[in-house]
């Protein structure tokens, strides 16, 4: 483990704050409309209340404590968490873990297009208590539109600030719940799971309370996601303190809604969360609460950045432009998914009009995300040599517990669930195809044997009656063994246009399960003539393959073991460096029938993202004027099978 992340072990009042700052702004905005969801158009009772206290305190318990906080976060991929760097952790154990990977990192992405809508929706339509003809809808908006556009411009300098606002947030929120409890302190004999078992049993509209009641916890997958960024102990020690304020602050909405039992009351005007406020802290409130959910839809934006960056170096999304807009490690924009969720945040917007009628749209999707990461984790526990009944305990605990909240939230579908479901739907088609479309075109890729070549490669390079093609010839590869290579690249060299150089490069890339490796190996396959290099870069490594492969032929060339002086007598003579030209071969697909219908429809859908999706000499970030590029068909159809007479 590198030094970072040794350090980001240790608790720390910084660790503490950061943690504050970058984790828990989803989880920790969910005040805002949680209890309104919970009694939605229902007559206020005391069963009412105290079970909805309940079964979040309990909830927030089994769920974010137990599940994220002491479990999920010993899956420790090198001081890496999130459901990506789960899936490299256990993806060698079995295939098909690429399932639940792909659904639970399409389920957090269709998150990151609900929540920022819902949250600063929550806290500007508390402006409705003051001003109940403001037009709220533009305002959230003008939020969003301004936050997307801000991105491209990295967010290292605001985000230090993050940290002491969400403090502040947290303080505010158990000081005012603190407030109201002292008024009513056997409000606490809430917390027993007495109210939340008696609620669920006797109310005939359960599930729906269950619906609402996840959204307590629908920000818990953030505190593994941002496990690199923080350290499990940060973690760990500021989560007690979250947790804290946020039951209290729960209590002290109970207390105001019980002041108010038998009444039924319209919660969009009289947001519990808002009432507890006393009137004239309400705009100084509004205004924290606002900066808050900002901080809580940058965290998640952020997420999905680091979510697609990773999908596209574990090959299951298309290569897309990714930027370091900062020196800040681990920050990066990715343009296209930027705008993408831009959009998708000011649609949910325009279609719901109103956090109440987000609500239905929230907590379905993440609930997948959660039950995809509860498989993941069985498969780690295992790993670890956990003993089997601890680990079908822990299957049958949460599968229990999330697959109620599952149901719960699948009554929201009609009402909006639709939306986020057909969001992440569309993403897993993207994924999938992506992926799928990756491992049809490899079973036609044909490797040979690079010994039976060492000879005529050798004599090329040497036969002044070809022309010279660059003194320096780099191939990519895709072989994973040295002693293969692609036919195709043998093909290039010799038969489609003969191509002379001093020394031939193959460059393999190897996407490790670790994050931050960055290791090379080298293969001088023939002294001064083959040589092949293999890069071994960790799922968040930015492959910045010119760079990279610059560094290693210096230090080759430090360590005497190649020369990459120019043969030309001219330049040789002074000592000038020779040209160096990448070859990139594009494997195309040749119509066929061979295909079935299934693996057709995966193709096309995978032609449609290619065209959409950047070269692969940009996704390798390779110097463009040294790049040539050659498209070869991958023939599907053995010429031996195809019949044809000839007429005599």
């Amino acid at each position: 483990m590198s030094s970072h992340h040794k350090d980001l072990q240790k608790l720390t009042a910084a660790g503490f704050l950061i943690s504050l700052g970058i984790i828990y702004g989803d989880i920790g905005t969910s005040p805002l409309y949680v209890f309104k969801a919970i009694i939605g158009q229902e007559k206020i009772s005391e069963l009412l209340v105290l079970g909805g206290v309940s079964c979040i305190f309990w909830t927030l318990t089994l769920q974010t404590t137990i599940k994220y906080v002491i479990i999920t976060l010993q899956a420790d991929n090198k001081g890496e968490g999130g459901i990506f760097s789960l899936f490299s952790l256990v993806r060698r154990r079995a295939k098909w873990l690429i399932v639940p990977a792909i659904l639970g990192g399409c389920a957090l992405l269709a998150d990151g297009i609900i929540t920022p809508p819902i949250t600063i929706s929550s806290a500007i339509e508390g402006l409705h208590t003051k001003y109940p003809e403001l037009p709220t809808m533009s305002v959230v908006i003008a939020i969003i539109a301004g936050l997307f556009f801000i991105q491209q411009f990295g967010t290292s300098l605001v985000g230090k600030a993050f940290g002491p606002i969400m403090f502040l947030w947290f303080t505010m929120m158990g000081v005012l719940g603190i407030n109201y409890i002292i008024d009513m302190p056997w409000i606490l004999k809430a917390l027993s799971p007495h109210y939340a078992f008696q609620l669920l049993t006797t109310d005939p509209a359960a599930f729906t309370i269950l619906g609402a009641v996840f959204l307590c916890t629908t920000g818990a997958e953030a505190l593994y996601s941002d496990l690199g960024h923080c350290g499990r102990s940060n973690i760990r020690v500021s989560w007690i303190y979250v947790k804290a304020c946020l039951i209290l602050n729960y209590l002290g909405q109970g207390v105001w809604l019980l002041q108010h039992n038998g009444q039924k009351l319209d919660l969009n005007l009289l947001n519990p969360f808002y009432q507890i406020m006393p009137p004239q802290f309400l705009i100084f409130g509004i205004g924290i609460a606002t900066v808050a959910a900002i901080i809580a839809s940058q965290a998640l934006i952020s997420g999905s950045y680091t979510l697609i960056a990773e999908a596209v170096r574990l090959n299951l999304w298309p290569k897309v432009k990714i930027n370091y807009p900062s020196e800040q490690k681990g920050q990066l924009y990715v343009p296209s998914i930027n705008w993408i969720l831009c959009l998708g945040c000011i649609g949910v917007v325009l279609l719901f009009e109103r956090s109440e009628k987000m609500e239905a749209a929230y907590g379905l999707s993440i609930t997948v995300a959660m039950l995809m990461t509860t498989i993941l984790v069985s498969k780690f526990l295992k790993r670890r040599k956990v003993p089997s009944y601890l680990i079908t305990l822990f299957l049958v605990i949460y599968f229990l517990v999330e697959g109620t909240f599952l149901f719960g939230n699948l009554g929201k579908f009609v009402d909006g669930g639709w939306f986020t479901l057909g969001i992440g739907l569309v993403l897993f088609i993207v994924m999938w195809s992506w992926h799928t479309a990756r491992r049809i075109r490899n079973r036609y890729v044909k490797f040979i044997e690079i010994e039976d070549y060492y000879d005529i490669l050798k004599e090329l390079s040497e036969d002044d009656t070809v022309p010279k093609y660059a003194s320096q010839l780099v191939y990519l590869t895709s072989a994973n063994f040295n002693s293969e290579v692609e036919s195709k690249i043998i093909y290039s060299i010799l038969q489609k246009q003969p191509k002379r150089a001093d020394v031939y490069w193959l460059v393999h890339v190897d996407v490790m399960d670790e994050p931050y490796t960055r290791d090379y190996e080298v293969d001088f396959l023939v002294p001064n003539k083959l040589i092949r290099i293999d890069f071994k870069l960790g799922f968040r490594v930015e492959q910045q393959i010119n760079l990279l492969f610059r560094k290693v032929v210096e230090d080759l060339v430090k360590k005497g073991e190649v020369d990459i002086t120019s043969q030309y007598r001219s330049l040789n003579a002074r000592k000038i460096v020779g040209d160096f030209r990448f070859v990139v071969i594009e494997k195309v697909m040749s119509r066929s029938h061979t295909l079935s219908f299934y693996e057709r429809a995966i193709m096309t859908i995978y032609g449609q993202l290619k065209k959409m999706s950047i070269s692969e000499e940009r996704g390798f970030g390779l110097d463009l004027s040294f790049v040539t590029v050659e498209k070869v068909p991958l023939t599907l159809t053995d010429p031996e099978s195809v019949v044809i007479n000839r007429i005599i």
